[in-house]
């Protein structure tokens, strides 16, 4: 009998205690879920890092740490963790982030919140096709592939950016310093979908604002401390950024005295472009422990080293 530890805090026990126990049925396991193991006993530990579970050094059988979600920044520097960490690569989360990084997208092509402003004049407006506004993913991990994806779909000439080369089809990949100058340089919309590394941190600063071309937009459904708040909202006032769509942010909940809440050219959203789904995430749980049982390589391993 497999015994799997759920360490992703009390709240979360009733939402995904059922699906992970079908999901374990589907995929054959003979397990036992509970949150309550001797360290000793556990084979498996499916973890969110506001869990109480700190220190791993009792859990001497457990093969994997199974990460409920995406980001693993909480956890990669745990020096106690020393046996495999795998995030969550969730198709739900996925296919839930395509769709509203689409959406937004769509809103600042469209002009959208010109045409509500403006809904007492008649004052039109023909925006131009999809062909002719560029757009620039930062990271083209899952995440940034699927929505290159879909925004190329939509005619979107989508230019992506990452920290080492890819070549991906249909999508202008650029990598380094001076390909993130070049990435920016045509972006109308920019879309930062990049882990929170050391090396990620901050990548749109005062510097690399200034690459951007004068009335760009951003949407940020990646992490907080990607952007530079103060150069950002510097940017907003005095260009070349004319608006901000931001879902993440260095403290969640933004303060309700944070400037991004006035600024008239900010959208807030809370923390809500992608959720892990319950049903899906617990067949990636559930294949990776059938991995584990079965001596085949785990997926979606964390490499410590670059953060993700």
């Amino acid at each position: 009998m497999i015994k799997a530890l759920f360490a992703a805090g009390p709240d979360r026990w009733d939402t995904y205690a059922s699906p992970l126990k079908a999901a374990f049925e589907g995929a054959g396991l003979e397990a036992d879920l509970r949150q309550d193991f001797a360290p000793e006993e556990v084979d498996y530990i499916i973890y969110a890092p506001h869990s109480d579970l700190q220190d791993f050094r009792p859990y001497t059988r457990c093969k994997a740490v199974l990460n409920l979600w995406a980001g693993v920044e909480k956890i990669t520097g745990n020096a106690t963790l020393t046996q495999p960490l795998c995030r969550m690569v969730d198709p739900g989360l996925t296919q839930s982030m395509v769709e509203w990084v689409t959406g937004h997208v769509l809103r600042y092509h469209l002009e959208i919140d010109r045409s509500v402003a403006l809904q007492d004049r008649w004052l039109p407006y023909v925006p131009p096709l999809a062909e002719e506004r560029p757009v620039t993913i930062l990271g083209l991990g899952e995440l940034g592939q699927a929505c290159a994806t879909a925004l190329t779909r939509l005619g979107f000439p989508v230019s992506g950016w990452s920290r080492t080369a890819k070549d991906l089809p249909g999508l202008s990949c650029h990598h380094g310093t001076n390909g993130l100058r070049d990435a920016l340089a045509s972006a109308q919309i920019v879309v930062l979908l990049l882990p929170d590394t050391p090396q990620t941190a901050n990548i749109l600063d005062s510097n690399s604002l200034g690459w951007l071309p004068q009335g760009a937009r951003i949407i940020n459904p990646g992490r907080g401390p990607l952007i530079d708040d103060a150069a950002l909202l510097t940017a907003l006032d005095i260009g070349p950024v004319d608006h901000a769509t931001l879902d993440v942010f260095r403290v969640e909940p933004l303060p309700e005295d944070h400037p991004y809440w006035a600024h008239p050219r900010v959208t807030v959203t809370p923390h809500i472009a992608a959720e892990t789904r319950p049903l899906t995430a617990s067949r990636v749980i559930a294949e990776n422990i059938r991995r584990g049982e079965a001596g085949e390589a785990f997926l979606y391993v964390v490499d410590r080293d670059r953060g993700y």
